[in-house]
């Protein structure tokens, strides 16, 4: 019931906290673009609403044909969980949330991702490499350093070269 949220991670190179913290209304369908204007962060255990890691963090984002069809999908997905709950539903506007409507927690996610990877059968990976399969794969394809960059929200191309060009 997250594909969509790991797809975003793995193609677009959202952090765990933006994924946990996207909402609906920063979508444009439309533009095929996805604002990333917030995060929510494990303080502890507790979990906080916060702007991007940097200020280059809030962004906006392209969104490929496929992914548009992948969060429209997702969004069904949701209505239908928020009819079934009723009354009951947590009415959070986040776009990836438990069944009931409450929001994600950041730790909850590693916990749950690590565990998806355990029975798959799969060589270890970590939630956070996720985002690097994003880069490296961007930059595989040709993209310019530049777009990448921005994409994750670096605050200078000199990271993303240092971190993924080698």
């Amino acid at each position: 019931r997250l594909y969509a949220l790991f797809h975003l991670i793995t193609f677009r190179g959202l952090r765990r906290g933006e994924a946990c913290g996207q909402r609906w209304v920063d979508r444009n369908r439309k533009r095929r673009t996805l604002t990333i204007a917030t995060q929510l962060v494990q303080d502890g255990w507790e979990v906080v609403e916060n702007a991007p890691k940097t200020n280059s963090g809030e962004r906006v984002i392209a969104l490929d044909e496929y992914t548009n069809e992948v969060l429209d999908e997702h969004e069904q997905r949701q209505k239908a969980e928020r009819a079934k709950w009723g009354g009951a539903w947590q009415d959070t506007g986040r776009m990836f949330t438990r069944e009931d409507g409450s929001f994600i927690h950041p730790g909850w996610l590693t916990d749950y991702f690590e565990h998806l990877v355990e029975i798959s059968g799969l060589p270890p990976i970590r939630l956070h490499d996720l985002r690097h399969v994003a880069a490296s794969l961007m930059l595989a394809a040709g993209v310019d350093e530049k777009i990448v960059s921005e994409t994750l929200g670096h605050s200078d191309t000199r990271i993303t070269r240092d971190t993924y060009q080698s």
